[in-house]
């Protein structure tokens, strides 16, 4: 199964934003949208009519909202995978169905005191999960190891799943998911915040060579 790194982009604007992928644009292909409304999490990021540029790269939504339906509505043209907090899905069956009828790729993401009890029973209608590695809602949290017992479990339940991490994920703790059985890794401080983006995403990439090689 193939491994990949995901940078995410936090935002409080659009000119934010559009400065921020500027730096970014040319070290991946795929870009996570941090969504927090500033109910559901204490934060808020993205929370307006967000425009995204075209052409190569692509991007999934990780929804940190009360009403993930709404922000669907309103932005989920331009994106190409949501991810829900299942905590803030109230008919799972119905929340599929709309975004598999926009013709986008749909998981759910868990907080670290969800367990996966919540999605099993959709593990068959979903492409992706998304692990909180860290309590959301918090930029450069603390990495939570006892999180990767639920990967395990998700990769022992669906062994063809895309199962992703974010939270706390540099060199070392991308080698604890990997091991654990995730493929997708989300990084955010540890690539935003650096002074040379482009050398943490060339060490990030050697972590994940080294995996794919193993």
């Amino acid at each position: 199964m193939k491994k990949i790194v995901v940078p995410s982009l936090i935002a409080n604007t659009q000119e934010e934003l559009d400065i921020l992928f500027s730096k970014v644009k040319d070290i991946a292909g795929l870009f996570q949208l941090d969504v927090m409304d500033g109910l559901f999490v204490p934060n808020s990021s993205l929370d307006f009519d967000l425009r995204l540029p075209r052409g190569k790269w692509r991007f999934e939504a990780q929804l940190m909202v009360e009403d993930p339906v709404k922000w669907v509505e309103k932005n989920g043209e331009s994106v190409d995978t949501v991810l829900a907090q299942i905590e803030s899905v109230e008919n799972p069956e119905n929340f599929l169905e709309f975004v598999r009828n926009k013709e986008k790729r749909v998981g759910f993401a868990l907080r670290p005191e969800t367990e996966i009890d919540e999605i099993e029973d959709y593990l068959n209608d979903i492409d992706q999960v998304l692990v909180m590695t860290v309590h959301p809602g918090y930029y450069g949290g603390k990495f939570l190891p006892e999180t990767l017992d639920k990967v395990k479990r998700l990769r022992e339940l669906k062994t063809d799943l895309d199962i992703e991490v974010d939270g706390g994920i540099k060199p070392d703790t991308i080698l604890k998911a990997h091991e654990a059985g995730a493929n997708m890794f989300v990084c955010g401080s540890y690539l935003i915040q650096a002074d040379t983006i482009e050398e943490r995403m060339k060490r990030m990439d050697l972590m994940k060579n080294l995996i794919e090689e193993d």
